[in-house]
């Protein structure tokens, strides 16, 4: 069974297409025209093994935000829609990331239950060539949101703002790719309730 998730939004602000395999090799094809951006999904598939394709088109001339929030809530709906009702997963997943200066750690519940605790801004308002590092959080909760996870997002350390924000991504990364990976013992959902 093929664990895919492919979903198309438009709006008057961005038209995004996601399509997103959780049994991938992390192959990235991306594309939304913020580059650092890019650069931080192409990783997420890189890290947490998916395959991702993302193409979106925004109002970047009034500012990045609508693009950056609108791919958090297209590839949210995406990994719910790969994950189905999420028989076998492992549900939970925990990473923590050094880059360089800069060690994050994230922790993930694939619960059906949204909730973000974001404590990882960098020390430093720096924009990272055309990125805003302050559209990280939103990003992640429109993530969250969609796919119905428990995100717990800590920058443990850092200075460079490219390191802490590239190093915030990569945990993320790690702990979805863990938390939504199979167990051949786990036969059912993993919750007491039978659902999540």
């Amino acid at each position: 069974m093929s664990r895919t998730g492919e979903v198309t939004r438009q709006t008057k602000e961005t038209e995004v297409r996601v399509r997103v395999c959780l049994d991938g090799t992390g192959r990235a094809q991306v594309k939304t025209g913020i580059g650092f951006f890019d650069h931080m999904l192409e990783a997420l598939a890189r890290h947490a093994l998916f395959d991702l394709e993302v193409a979106a088109r925004g109002d970047l001339h009034v500012d990045q935000h609508h693009t950056v929030e609108d791919v958090g809530i297209v590839l949210g709906q995406a990994l719910s829609q790969a994950l189905g009702e999420r028989r076998g997963i492992r549900r939970y997943g925990e990473a923590t990331v050094p880059l360089d200066d800069a060690l994050a750690r994230v922790v993930v519940d694939v619960s059906g239950r949204p909730y973000v605790a974001y404590h990882a801004e960098p020390p430093t308002a720096q924009r990272l060539g055309d990125y805003d590092p302050a559209l990280t959080p939103e990003f992640f909760r429109a993530l969250a949101t969609h796919a119905g996870l428990t995100l717990h997002l800590d920058l443990l350390r850092g200075q460079n703002a490219h390191h802490c924000v590239e190093a915030v991504f990569k945990a993320a990364a790690r702990a979805l790719g863990e938390a939504t990976g199979t167990d051949p013992r786990v036969t059912d959902v993993p919750s007491t309730k039978g659902a999540l």
